[in-house]
């Protein structure tokens, strides 16, 4: 992959649907749980090894299509968060290391997978801007219904959002752990501010 990839129309427009309703209608779904380069954002995360994928696919049957799609067979560690951003949100420059929580040795994902699930149609700004260092590589405008990836080294950042509406998206980090790190990582947790994480799977 040279740096990105997008892939345009990959999901009914039934299922992309059904997907926006039942994020936003999440008892997780609140005030983002990640860190501060995340302003004005809402959201929740996913946290799950590969052999956690069936109890995320229970617990998130809305996800479903999604992971079918979107996750590689070479990972076997993710973090799966929706995020959403209004009229004043950004994200600052950033390198993901979500699970960096869990595991201090943990170097950047794999690879990072964006699904667009929803574009305000007077979107201004809201570009996800990648860069290779201190080179530009990448400024993607959103667009409904197309899945995204990019080089999980990359920095990169979203653009403030002007908008009367909302821009939905559901990401996910993508890690290939050695074994001894994947051992610090929960087989499935849930991490969101309106309600404590839910373990259902202790970590090995």
């Amino acid at each position: 992959m040279s740096y990105y990839r997008q892939l345009a129309n990959v999901f009914s427009l039934a299922d992309l649907h059904t997907l926006r309703g039942e994020i936003l209608a999440c008892p997780y779904f609140a005030v983002n749980n990640l860190n501060r380069d995340f302003v004005g954002t809402k959201g929740f995360s996913v946290v799950f090894q590969q052999c956690g994928l069936e109890t995320v696919k229970q617990q998130f049957p809305f996800f479903v299509p999604y992971l079918d799609r979107a996750l590689e067979p070479y990972c076997n560690a993710f973090y799966l968060n929706p995020l959403l951003l209004k009229d004043g949100s950004r994200v600052d420059p950033h390198i993901d290391r979500s699970l960096r929580s869990y595991c201090k040795t943990v170097e950047p994902p794999a690879i990072v997978s964006v699904l667009y699930v929803q574009v305000p149609p007077d979107l201004q700004g809201g570009e996800l801007v990648l860069r290779n260092h201190r080179q530009q590589v990448g400024q993607i405008k959103p667009r409904v219904n197309t899945l995204l990836h990019f080089q999980g080294d990359l920095t990169h950042s979203v653009n403030a959002v002007r908008a009367g509406g909302t821009r939905l998206s559901l990401v996910c980090e993508q890690y290939n752990l050695s074994q001894a790190e994947l051992q610090e990582i929960p087989e499935f947790t849930i991490e969101s501010r309106a309600a404590k994480p839910k373990r259902v799977a202790a970590k090995r």
